[in-house]
């Protein structure tokens, strides 16, 4: 961490509530302003965490997050808007959070963590959190964190359950506790694991589990208290009941050296391939051309009693099951109302069955309105 700074009348205004605590005081709080933390994902764990995190006075921020910001997002990531659909979610995540604390400062890397660049992007960081949603990034985020000695803040979330623990922290004493490979050495097989966008999530749960997420990094930034650190926190919403198990070091844990190929490794692609699109213009034009084309609707039963265009409705979270009803011999159109959730769709059609002939509409049914709205007023 830095050399001491002295904080200024706001600065001393702001964090006076951390600052008057029994056993944190302003030596904790200095600590926290030079600390520099990385938050790998701003989606429904990241929100609350880099909201906490900024407000405490993390004094560099680090996010790292290649996804735009879509309507299905808001049910949980707080972090964001309606303002905000379709802007990177970095983008938005360092306004929103420039706004909340001035005194600190951001910084973004709006590209996918690989094993190629992840050693350089966290070796500058003092912490990491990781809030993804995926195996490959976990892996990776854990054994990038085990090669450069920088303790991991872990959580997950799917449902109703949500999971909290620390990896790889070295204590005051220089013992260094299990990373997540003490405690899953090999990923689950594929598909047996799915995740949130595939199994849902509670929209209240990420705040909780996120929460507690930052409560541990600040924990582990300042020395007050005791970490997750061998101990892994498991809570259930539904039941209100938590479990706090006790985690350690395993002789057989394969050594970590050097970074690999996750996906391979996992099994499973850790995003989703890249998908081809037709704008509102070329919608239009393949029907009036009289094209043989078959259109599919992804969004909800509500929004589509709202606004639709005579599409067949497939809500996200049918998409696998109802298949069969999606042609394989003509070009097919998906949409949903900003793109985002229909580009989700065309990815697990194309992975899970095989699909060649899926189009993305580019902006949704939203961008569709607009230029009907756009040539009505040219008339």
């Amino acid at each position: 961490m830095s050399s001491n700074t002295a904080f200024s009348k706001e600065e001393l205004a702001r964090y006076n509530r951390h600052i008057i605590i029994p056993g944190f005081g302003i030596e904790a709080q200095q600590k926290l302003k030079e600390a520099k933390v990385l938050v790998v994902g701003s989606g429904g764990l990241g929100s609350p965490l880099l909201l906490y995190l900024a407000a405490a006075g993390v004094g560099t921020i680090g996010i790292v997050d290649f996804d735009v910001v879509d309507d299905s997002n808001l049910q949980r990531q707080v972090l964001f808007g309606v303002s905000e659909v379709g802007k990177p979610k970095v983008e938005a995540a360092k306004e929103r959070l420039q706004q909340l604390n001035p005194h600190i400062s951001i910084l973004t890397y709006n590209t996918q963590l690989t094993s190629q660049n992840a050693l350089d992007i966290i070796k500058d960081y003092d912490v990491v959190a990781d809030g993804t949603d995926n195996f490959p990034t976990r892996y990776l985020v854990n054994d990038a964190s085990v090669i450069l000695g920088k303790p991991n803040v872990y959580a997950s979330i799917f449902q109703f359950e949500g999971q909290v623990s620390v990896f790889n922290y070295t204590d005051a004493s220089g013992n260094t506790g299990p990373n997540y490979r003490d405690l899953y050495p090999t990923p689950p097989p594929p598909g047996l694991v799915p995740n949130c966008a595939e199994g849902g999530v509670l929209g209240v749960l990420p705040g909780i589990i996120g929460s507690l997420q930052a409560n541990e990094v600040i924990k582990v930034i300042t020395g007050v208290g005791e970490t997750l650190s061998g101990r892994f926190f498991v809570f259930d919403a539904l039941t209100f009941e938590s479990r706090t198990l006790n985690i350690k070091k395993q002789a057989n844990t394969p050594q970590v050296t050097k970074l690999m190929d996750y996906e391979q490794f996992c099994g499973v692609k850790a995003v989703e391939r890249k998908i081809k699109e037709i704008t509102v213009e070329e919608f239009e034009e393949w029907q009036t051309s009289g094209a043989d084309i078959q259109v599919i609707d992804v969004r909800e039963p509500v929004e589509y009693a709202e606004v639709n265009i005579g599409a067949l409705l497939i809500p996200l979270g049918k998409v696998s099951e109802r298949a069969t009803e999606i042609a394989r011999d003509k070009k097919v159109v998906v949409h949903c109302k900003m793109g985002g959730r229909s580009a989700k769709a065309i990815g697990e059609l194309e992975e899970k069955a095989g699909y060649d002939n899926l189009y993305n509409l580019k902006g949704g049914i939203t961008a569709w309105m607009q230029y009907q709205q756009q040539k009505e007023l040219a008339n």
